[in-house]
């Protein structure tokens, strides 16, 4: 898992990042119980108070279409294609998926794939790709693999069977591959010659052509396993061998029964799959590996080929991940040199990123975090030229117009809290220009050619919303306005909307932690509890100055504070920041969310003595630690899915914070979450969905057991059938409930 924060993808945010104007049809409402009071039904209820939610904004190859996935009114998870003609100026709904939805189940391997792209709750059309000449969108649909033609038209690939996952077109048109049965196949999109597959049938079944292995999907980002040529000729295919990685009986616990799956996981200290790059013809000739070193215990990161088909780029990451060589390889032959090399800094790591782009000229834009800040420089003839530095982080390189020499990313130059757009001219990138309004929280993709922008921005009573803009970041169109007017969802609440406001707590040694805080109105001599939310993991953030989502001011529509701080491990504040927790996982973001739990209780409006805190995934295993260091500090702790032995989660994410527990076995003692719960004093809940496959049950089986053991007293709900997210309209508003329950019950709720 690429660990995140759990309440923010499943609800504060309650959508994906786009929203559009188009309309497939409209619900109806119920008023709220009382006017202005938000409930927790009403925020997972459809439709979203988000308003609009798509998602997949593109531009077509040509620029002429802008094309996105919108979710229904009356079901805010299930979406179909719609394409806007900037030439007509006209919406159209490209793909109905009521029409043409076969109800076919996924297959298992589709299914948990979903899980690691974080779209397992999706219905309908989540992907599609376009094709080069801008006339035709492959659109994947219940395994049926379909071409929508822009005139309306719809057509099965032939030959496809249901069963197919990663299908692509090629840079051409001309031909389509996906994966099926372990093997990769090649089909005309023409559909005027059937399926072939151009990889060997392997004997074992743990041999994988095409696919991303495992930890290459939920560790590095990386969802393909193959990637085509530009002139279509050529494939370059990954290859993975699972048979030494070790096998894991797991249990998905569901209400009408088990199902137990036998999965290959790489848990820390073992084995990886065994994974080899191909190149080959797209019928599967001439096919030569390449070299990818002597050392085989790596890791694929990423596979590039050049514009003009005549390098394949490969960055291969030691497993460690502490070095990160970038290889120039030829097509033809295989054989591999090195480009250049990324070292981590000591006692930290390397950065996987998908920011960067190679030119036509031979030159390359890359992002490295090589003089502390995550920044872009540019790499020409054996050279390095930084093009951005400062105290802050590059967070996307956006796009690049090769013809202009103009290079759009996104970053915090203005505010760590507020990201915006900026562009620089290659010529003279020591002149940055911002291209978005510093009064909101921005976003944004963009065309091939770096010319058309897509920016999406939200501001504290201002859902997402999306614009269509020019390369110097002028708005030509909304793409969705989303405005908070009286047909809107959220309508009925913002006149109650309570506003975030922001600063800074010391830590220990004094590094400023920045907080989020809303509260309800208050009286004056009046004492609040305070819920507070915490993430606390690397790669992630949940303070930030954009929309703090509907959840959150139900929360606060209770009576409670809402709270969240970043604590030292956290992003965008640069590598000894986030470095801090490098082999000591549970000890400075523990501390960090004491200081910001002791700087509540000397508020005047705070009541110290209802201070709770809520995580999920690394922050359930945080709200454990938190309780085990710090009994009494916080009033009722509540742990949704938690880590509580690392040597359970898999090898790409454990060891590249806590290192190999076969070399360092103290690291992991000690950043674990069993050793002191005889030490938990405070009341605790515990949640886990009982057929979870990234945090496994078994971290809060150990948990359970051993507090049963030690006669410590808990509470538990577990929810059958249900993954990592644990999520649905009826099943978010019981677990949520269940909380505040606790809470009550507890003497650190509001009562409400």
């Amino acid at each position: 898992m690429r660990f995140r924060s759990a309440l923010l993808a499943t609800a504060l945010l309650c959508a994906p990042a786009f929203v559009h104007a188009a309309s497939s049809g409209t619900a109806t409402v119920s008023a709220p119980a009382q006017p202005g009071r938000l409930t927790l039904e009403r925020v997972f209820a459809s439709p979203s108070l988000n308003g609009p939610s798509p998602r997949g904004v593109q531009v077509s190859p040509d620029g002429r279409y802008l094309t996105l996935l919108k979710n229904r009114a009356d079901d805010r998870e299930r979406f179909d294609l719609w394409g806007f003609d900037r030439k007509s100026g006209k919406w159209s709904m490209l793909v109905d998926l009521l029409k043409l939805s076969s109800g076919r189940v996924l297959s298992e391997a589709e299914k948990m794939q979903r899980e690691r792209q974080r779209i397992g709750d999706l219905k309908g059309i989540v992907s599609y790709d376009w094709a080069s000449d801008s006339k035709t969108v492959l659109v994947p649909l219940d395994g049926d693999l379909l071409l929508a033609g822009l005139d309306g038209t719809v057509r099965k690939i032939a030959g496809t069977t249901g069963d197919e996952l990663n299908p692509r077109l090629g840079p051409q048109g001309d031909l389509l591959a996906f994966v099926r049965d372990r093997r990769l196949w090649v089909v005309p999109a023409n559909g005027k010659a059937a399926p072939r597959a151009i990889t060997p049938e392997e004997s074992a079944a743990t041999i994988h052509w095409g696919e991303a292995e495992f930890v290459a999907q939920e560790e590095l980002a990386r969802m393909s396993g193959f990637w085509w040529a530009p002139d279509e000729k050529r494939l370059a295919v990954e290859r993975f061998d699972e048979a030494a990685v070790g096998v894991v009986t797991r249990a998905a616990i569901g209400a009408d029964g088990t199902r137990t799956y036998d999965q290959r996981y790489p848990a820390a200290g073992g084995a990886n799959a065994d994974v080899s790059l191909w190149l080959m013809d797209a019928d599967g000739g001439h096919r030569v590996q390449v070299d990818l070193g002597a050392d085989k215990d790596i890791y694929l990161g990423r596979v590039d080929w050049a514009h003009d088909g005549k390098t394949v780029y490969v960055q291969r990451l030691n497993r460690a991940q502490t070095r990160l060589d970038m290889l120039a390889v030829d097509p033809a032959t295989g054989a591999a040199r090195v480009l250049f090399t990324e070292q981590a800094r000591d006692k930290s790591w390397i950065n996987l990123s998908s920011n960067y782009r190679f030119l036509d000229d031979g030159s390359l834009i890359w992002w490295s975090e090589r003089d502390g800040f995550g920044h872009l420089y540019r790499f020409k003839n054996g050279q390095w030229q930084q093009l951005t530095k400062g105290d802050w982080v590059v967070t996307d390189l956006v796009g690049v117009d090769q013809k202009a020499g103009r290079v759009v990313f996104a970053g915090t130059k203005d505010d760590v809290l507020a990201g915006q757009v900026y562009a620089l001219s290659l010529k003279a990138p020591e002149k940055i220009e911002r291209l978005t309004d510093l009064g909101f929280d921005n976003k944004a993709s963009m065309d091939g050619k770096g010319q058309t922008l897509i920016v999406t921005r939200s501001a504290d009573a201002q859902p997402p919303q999306s614009y269509l803009a020019d390369a110097t970041g002028k708005r030509l169109a909304w793409i969705e306005e989303n405005k908070v007017d009286a047909g809107h969802p959220y309508a009925p609440y913002l006149a109650a909307h309570r506003p975030a406001t922001f600063g800074t707590i010391p830590a220990a040694d004094g590094t400023p932690l920045h907080y989020m805080m809303i509260t309800p109105p208050m009286e004056p001599g009046k004492r609040y509890p305070v819920f507070t939310y915490h993430y606390g993991g690397p790669t992630a953030n949940v303070v930030h100055e954009g929309w703090q989502g509907a959840l959150a001011q139900a929360i606060v529509a209770k009576g409670y504070i809402y709270f969240a701080l970043d604590n030292r491990g956290s992003e965008h504040r640069g590598v000894d920041f986030a470095s801090k927790i490098w082999h000591a996982m549970g000890t400075v973001e523990v501390e960090d969310q004491l200081a910001g739990a002791q700087w509540l209780k000397s508020q005047p409006y705070v009541d110290p003595k209802r201070v709770s805190t809520f995580g999920w995934s690394y922050g359930g295993y945080m709200t454990v630690k938190m309780l085990e260091a710090h009994p009494g500090v916080w009033a009722a702790g509540i742990a949704v899915a938690p880590v509580t032995k690392w040597e359970l989660y898999d090898t790409a994410y454990t060891e590249r914070y806590l290192g190999n527990p076969k070399q360092v076995p103290e690291v992991y003692k000690a950043a674990g979450a069993l050793e002191r719960t005889g030490q938990i004093r405070d009341p605790l809940l515990l949640v886990h969905g009982m057929a979870d496959d990234n945090v496994v049950f078994e971290n809060s089986s150990a948990l359970i057991a051993k507090m049963q053991g030690e006669a410590v007293p808990f509470e538990m709900m577990l929810y059958p059938g249900y993954t990592h997210r644990i999520s649905g309209p009826k099943v978010s508003q019981h677990l949520y409930e269940t909380m505040f329950r606790f809470l009550d019950r507890n003497g650190a709720g509001s009562g409400k």
